[in-house]
């Protein structure tokens, strides 16, 4: 299968790490300026409706996926493991029990053991979605890049991260820039203080304003007047402004938000063997096929029929999500063979079940025979 990963031209020059801080950065990550309303700001063809909707993608000419030319030719089974391991794991697990006896697990005796062949579908999509807004910096005389029509959001060159890790970049539209008055302090560089509400004096905490002290004398503090200055403001009554920096202008621009998201489509192929699933989500399991391509073609020559229905279900299910919304630049699928042995034992005369699953032998059972009554209770 086609395993050609995806690089554009300034990977290949300088390969870039993932999602770097600082690169293609939002300029508002602090306390700073936010853009003046929508409807003060011009119309900027192109990009009439502006907001947090995805743009849908340009046409890329999307690649069709192939079909791989021939089923793969190895076997996908294993087999049991052995008594002696089923045995150790068994032991292992009932002395990590605080509450557990191990005298079970020491004189069990084995009636059987069953090898459960599950296997993990994955489908991973990393996908590019983008998004445009108005935005703003602090105007101090930088250059204004307000002439020239402004590219298709879709048309601006941005260095894709590492593949399949969820990043987030935002860059500057060319050709969209303005110089507006701050709307925040319009157009001052300062706002009134809210802690003083611009009086520039605030009540004194040493005597809560009263005046005077818990011995009925005179505060000296606030000397009497039950008030002193703003330490926000130094009395002033108002404080620079936030948004503009004191400089009363705005730069405002479009900024394009750039998403890139991993999304992910698991399946995991039980024969009904009264496993829980949902302990397998952190467990190694042997891979058994890897598929990279921009556009997989889903599984058919795989043994187990129900995979390749989860592949072709989880491809036309991730088809159907990002297509039309997002831009698919990569996707991954494999398939993991987790080996999950059941066990039966007898013990105290009766017949018990207890199951070693993953690469790592963890063992799991819900009727240990011999647990303290605080467990029980449990």
């Amino acid at each position: 299968m086609d395993r050609t990963h995806l690089l554009s031209d300034q990977d290949e020059a300088h390969p870039s790490p993932s999602c770097p801080a600082g690169s293609y950065a939002d300029p508002n990550t602090t306390d700073g300026a936010t853009a003046p309303p929508a409807d003060l700001m011009p119309v900027v063809p192109g990009y009439e409706s502006l907001g947090p909707n995805v743009i849908p993608p340009s046409n890329f000419g999307s690649v069709q996926p192939q079909e791989p030319a021939r089923p793969p030719d190895r076997c996908f089974d294993i087999p049991a493991i052995t008594e002696e391991l089923a045995h150790e794991a068994f032991i292992k697990y009932a002395s990590s029990k605080c509450c557990y006896s191990s005298k079970p697990a020491k004189e069990m005796v084995f009636t059987d053991l069953q090898s459960l062949n599950t296997y993990r579908y994955r489908l991973e999509t990393f996908t590019e979605s983008r998004t445009t807004e108005w935005d703003s910096e602090p105007y101090d005389g930088q250059v204004v890049d307000g002439y020239g029509v402004a590219p298709a959001p879709w048309s601006i060159p941005v260095p894709i991260p590492s593949l399949f890790q969820d990043c987030v970049k935002s860059v500057r539209v060319p050709h969209t820039s303005t110089v507006k008055g701050c709307h925040s302090c319009l157009n001052l560089g300062r706002s009134a203080c809210s802690r003083c509400v611009n009086s520039g004096r605030t009540r004194c905490g040493s005597c809560s304003g009263r005046g005077r002290n818990a011995s009925d004398q005179r505060c000296t503090m606030c000397q009497g007047s039950g008030m002193i200055r703003c330490h926000s403001c130094g009395g002033v009554g108002s404080i620079t402004c936030k948004t503009c920096k004191g400089k009363g202008k705005l730069l405002c621009f479009i900024k394009l938000k750039i998403t890139w998201k991993n999304n992910i489509h698991v399946s995991v192929i039980d024969k009904r063997s009264g496993f829980p699933v949902e302990l397998l989500d952190k467990i190694t399991g042997e891979k058994l096929l890897t598929d990279m391509a921009p556009m997989v073609y889903p599984v058919v020559s795989f043994p187990d029929s129900s995979v390749n229905a989860a592949s072709e279900s989880g491809v036309r299910e991730h088809q159907a999500q990002f297509a039309t919304t997002c831009r698919i630049l990569q996707q991954r699928q494999t398939i993991e063979l987790i080996p999950i042995t059941r066990v039966h034992y007898a013990w105290n005369e009766k017949t018990h079940i207890y199951f070693v699953y993953g690469t790592e032998h963890k063992v799991y059972t819900k009727d240990y025979p011999a647990k303290c009554c605080c467990c029980s209770i449990l």
